[in-house]
């Protein structure tokens, strides 16, 4: 159930972003399933997306869900950016070309 709950977050997330009322879905695809799920689009405005989660010591104390995906957009100055990341018991972990990265301690 926390799998389900977890999903549909995530998709609900990706949905609320502001949406260019001109942009038409060109690929949707997704296979949830009790312990894991995997989906994708593309939009007409150039939106992508992908996941993939799957859950962790099940039946466990410490179950957990581990996403992995990415998704990308074109900006308001024309440029493609793209974030690849790892959400799981540690948070969420993106990286970009475009994302400062920490210093080395």
């Amino acid at each position: 159930m926390k799998f389900l709950i977890v999903f549909v977050a995530l998709f609900a997330v990706a949905l609320a972003a502001p949406a260019d009322s001109d942009a038409q879905t060109l690929r949707s695809e997704a296979d949830v399933g009790p312990e894991s799920f995997n989906y994708e689009f593309e939009t007409s405005n150039g939106i992508k997306e992908n996941a993939a989660g799957q859950l962790k010591n099940i039946g466990s104390e410490n179950e957990a869900i581990s996403v992995q995906g990415s998704y990308s957009f074109v900006a308001d100055d024309g440029q493609t950016y793209t974030i690849n990341y790892v959400a799981d018991e540690n948070g969420f972990q993106p990286q970009g070309a475009h994302l400062p990265v920490a210093p080395v301690a």
